[in-house]
């Protein structure tokens, strides 16, 4: 998933350091807080760390960077923050992958849980279920029941393996006991491209990248991964108005190490709560097809591990792994 392009070189800009957080050694004073993220810079992940850490920048009057660490669905990123030192200095701002990947992947050298301080989620992306034109059914009941009559004929663009995009596509088989066959490619763009150009049927796509085609009429719009209609795709129903039950979404989030300082986690919470609070920022998200949220230090750390759960028997009745 990919934003827009912005004015993304200026958002990690340092900012002047006026006031520090209570509860920081005397040693970080003037030192920038760093957000590290597990994605190349222009990404969504890379831009909510640019977006968030230049409001929190404000708030807390202390110079804020962003450092990509790019590499093994963002396991690079996590591990180096979990073995940063729990001062409030080194955060990490990370997606629905950390979760995933506590199944996905066999041999993690951190706990997504245990060796992280949840300080808030910061948003969450909805998908939309795609279809070239051309095939025989134009609604969800429709795919369905072609897809029951022809096991193994139609066929889901898959951007990464291992994402959540990809197990929306295997949580949607499962829950509608479908054959539908993966194809894998090396990102999204080159997946959503082949959909379409009309050589591949099916994609869960991200809604911001679905967004610029919407209205085209390249593409059919069958259903969208939240519980509500999208005010951005108007007339596309929920997904779970057919399948009971299904709902996916990518969600964002920041993390400091394990066993930071109450006061700090407090003092970064209330930062970024203001920044998702803005106007600004809820305007963003909305132009996005995003939504804003945040949710207490308690909160996130119980949805955290929650996921940890839900995404692992998606990941296990699917067998899906990248090992």
């Amino acid at each position: 998933m990919t934003f827009p392009r912005t004015r993304r070189a200026t958002l990690a800009a340092l900012l002047a350091a006026t006031a520090f957080l209570p509860g920081l050694a005397l040693a970080q004073e003037g030192k920038p807080l760093t957000v590290v993220v597990g994605s190349p810079a222009g990404g969504t992940t890379d831009t909510l760390a640019r977006i968030i850490g230049r409001m929190m920048g404000d708030s807390l009057g202390r110079p804020v960077v962003v450092e990509n660490r790019a590499s093994a669905g963002g396991n690079i990123a996590a591990a180096y923050v979990a073995k940063a030192p729990p001062d409030g200095s080194t955060l990490l701002m990370s997606f629905t992958g950390h979760t995933i990947n506590a199944t996905l992947y066999r041999n993690l050298v951190f706990d997504p849980v245990k060796d992280f301080t949840p300080i808030t989620m910061v948003a969450r992306v909805p998908s939309v279920l795609i279809a070239r034109k051309g095939l025989p059914f134009n609604d969800m009941a429709g795919l369905i029941a072609y897809a029951k009559k022809n096991p193994g004929k139609l066929n889901f663009a898959i951007g990464a393996q291992g994402s959540s995009l990809h197990l929306a596509s295997e949580q949607f088989k499962m829950m509608t006991g479908t054959d539908i066959v993966n194809v894998p490619y090396k990102g999204t763009n080159p997946a959503l491209a082949d959909v379409l150009a009309g050589t591949v049927d099916l994609m869960f796509a991200s809604a911001v990248n679905v967004l610029p085609h919407a209205k085209g009429g390249a593409i059919q719009l069958l259903g969208v991964s939240t519980r509500e209609p999208l005010p951005q795709f108007p007339g596309v129903p929920p997904i779970g108005r057919t399948v009971k039950g299904f709902e996916s979404q990518a969600w964002f989030g920041l993390f400091g190490p394990a066993r930071m300082p109450q006061d700090v986690t407090d003092k970064l919470y209330a930062a970024v709560k203001a920044a998702i609070d803005s106007p600004a920022y809820q305007e963003r998200m909305q132009t996005e097809a995003a939504t804003a949220v945040h949710m207490t230090p308690p909160q996130f750390g119980q949805f955290v591990a929650q996921d940890v759960q839900d995404w692992a028997k998606i990941i296990k009745a699917s067998g899906a792994t990248v090992d």
